[in-house]
C-alpha cells in the first residue's frame, strides 16, 4: 500500500534500528547501558512534585487549561528571562507555553512555512529542526558550520543559491547533538545578517542551564534589536529534570508567537492546569534545583571523558548540554555511525545515538548521553574497553550486525 504523501518524505528512522537492537538484546539478558536517548534519568525535585500534588487536589484545575499557558506561567517564564539574560518580555504577547520545544518548533513550522519555503539548518542538528519543516512543505538548505567565522559565509551562500530566498535559520547553541555552544558575537552578527536579508530566526535553547566551564550560554533576544526577527524556543525537560512533564515555551517576536499562538489553539488545550502551576512554581524558585541539575551533569561528564579516554576512545569534553559528540574510533570508522551504534550493543553491551540520525553530515559521530549515573559510565567504558582490545586482536570477528543477516 503506497504510504501517504507526508510519510513519503521523511527518512527511515534510524534510531528505531538501534532501540530494536536494544529490546532484542535486553529479552535475551543483556544489561545494556543505555546511553543513546536523552532521556534524563534524575527524578524532579520534591518541591515541585509537590506544589504538584497540592494543586491537582482542587477539582477546579482538571478542567481545559490555556492552550497558550496561564498567566502565572507566562509571567514566570518573562521573569526568568528577565533574570537570566536581562531580556524583557512581555508575558501576554511574547511569551507561549507549548508541550515541550520539540511540539514547538513543529507548530511554529505549521504557522509560518508555505510550501516550497526554504529553511537554512545546521547539519547535523536535532530532527525536529529539519523534519518540522519538511512535513509541512518546507525544503530544508544544510549548512554543514560550526559557530565561528565560517558561519556567515555559509549563510551569505545559503541566500545566494536558494530560490526562493530562506524563509527562515534555525539555530541550536548549546548545540543536540553536538555540544557546541555560540557567543553573544555571533549571535550579532547572525541577527545583523538576518535584519539584511529580512530571514526569521529560530533558536532552540534547550539547554541553557547545562553548561560546565562557567560561562552561561546567552540568547539570541540578548542582542538588541534580536526580537524584530526572532523566536526563541526553551524546555523544562533538561533543565529541571521534567522531561516527562511536557513543558516549554516560545518566546519573541510578537508577530511570530501570535501566529503559533494561533496554530495552538486549533490543537490542544495546553498542559494540565497542575503541571502548568508546578512549572511556574519552579521557574519562579532560587534555582537551587538547577545548580543541583547541573553539578551531576557535569561530573558525570568529567567521568565519562576520564573513563573512555582510559578504555582508549578519546572523546572531546563538551562545554554544555547533556551529551558527548564522540568521533569514532578510526578503526571503525569506515563503517559509519548506525553500524558502528549496532556494534556497541552487540559486543559491548552499550547504546549510543548514531551521528547519522541528526544528519549525513554527522555520520562520522555518535552522540552519547550522560544519562546513567557515574558507575555505569564507568562500566560502559570497561565493556568498550575491552571491545576495542578484542577487535584489535580479531578484527575479522567483529563485523556489523547486517552482514550477518
Amino acid at each position: 500500500m503506497e504510504e501517504f504523501h507526508k510519510v513519503r518524505r521523511l527518512p527511515p528512522y534510524v534510531f528505531e534500528q538501534v532501540n530494536r537492537l536494544k529490546a532484542s538484546a535486553r529479552s535475551r539478558g543483556a544489561d545494556i547501558i543505555d546511553l543513546g536517548m536523552g532521556n534524563p534519568d534524575l527524578p524532579t525535585s520534591k518541591a515541585i512534585v509537590d506544589k504538584l500534588c497540592e494543586v491537582v487536589r482542587d477539582p477546579r484545575t482538571h478542567r481545559y487549561s490555556s492552550s497558550r499557558g496561564i498567566p502565572g506561567l507566562r509571567r514566570a517564564q518573562a521573569n526568568y528571562y528577565a533574570r537570566r539574560f536581562g531580556v524583557k518580555l512581555d508575558p501576554d504577547t511574547q511569551v507561549v507555553a507549548t508541550l515541550g520545544s520539540k511540539e514547538g518548533f513543529a507548530n511554529m513550522a505549521q504557522a509560518i512555512t508555505a510550501p516550497g519555503d526554504v529553511i537554512l539548518c545546521p547539519n547535523p542538528t536535532y530532527p525536529i529542526h529539519a523534519f518540522g519543516f519538511i512535513m509541512s512543505g518546507g525544503v530544508i538548505r544544510s549548512l554543514q558550520v560550526e559557530p565561528d567565522d565560517g558561519f556567515i559565509p555559509a549563510l551569505e551562500r545559503g541566500i545566494r543559491h536558494s530560490i526562493p530566498k530562506p524563509l527562515a535559520l534555525i539555530l541550536n547553541y548549546p548545540s543536540n547533538p553536538t555540544a557546541q555552544v555560540a557567543s553573544l558575537d555571533f549571535y550579532k552578527d547572525v541577527v545583523a545578517f538576518a535584519k539584511k536579508n529580512d530571514v526569521i530566526i529560530l533558536s532552540d535553547l534547550a539547554y541553557s542551564e547545562i553548561y560546565f566551564d562557567g560561562n552561561p550560554p546567552p540568547s539570541v533576544l540578548q542582542v538588541p534589536g534580536a526580537i524584530d526577527v526572532a523566536v526563541e524556543f526553551t524546555s523544562m525537560s533538561k533543565t529541571f529534570s521534567m522531561p516527562g512533564w511536557r513543558m516549554g515555551f516560545a518566546v519573541g517576536n510578537e508577530r511570530l508567537i501570535s501566529a503559533l499562538t494561533r496554530v495552538k489553539s486549533y490543537l490542544d488545550y495546553g498542559a494540565f492546569t497542575p503541571i502548568q502551576v508546578a512549572a511556574a512554581h519552579a521557574l519562579n524558585g532560587d534555582g537551587a534545583d538547577i545548580a543541583e541539575v547541573r553539578d551531576i551533569y557535569h561530573k558525570r561528564r568529567d567521568v565519562m571523558v576520564d573513563a573512555f579516554s582510559r578504555a582508549g576512545w578519546t572523546v572531546p569534553a563538551p562545554a554544555a548540554s547533556m551529551f558527548a559528540w564522540a568521533p569514532i574510533p578510526e578503526p571503525f570508522k569506515h563503517l559509519g555511525s548506525l553500524e558502528v551504534s549496532k556494534l556497541l550493543i552487540e559486543h559491548a553491551d552499550v547504546a549510543v545515538a548514531p551521528g547519522v540520525g541528526f544528519g549525513e553530515h554527522g555520520d562520522d559521530h555518535v552522540r552519547i548521553a550522560l544519562v546513567e549515573n557515574e558507575h555505569r559510565i564507568r562500566q560502559a567504558a570497561r565493556n568498550i574497553k575491552r571491545f576495542l582490545a578484542s577487535s584489535a586482536k580479531q578484527p575479522n570477528n567483529v563485523v556489523p550486525l547486517a552482514a550477518h543477516r
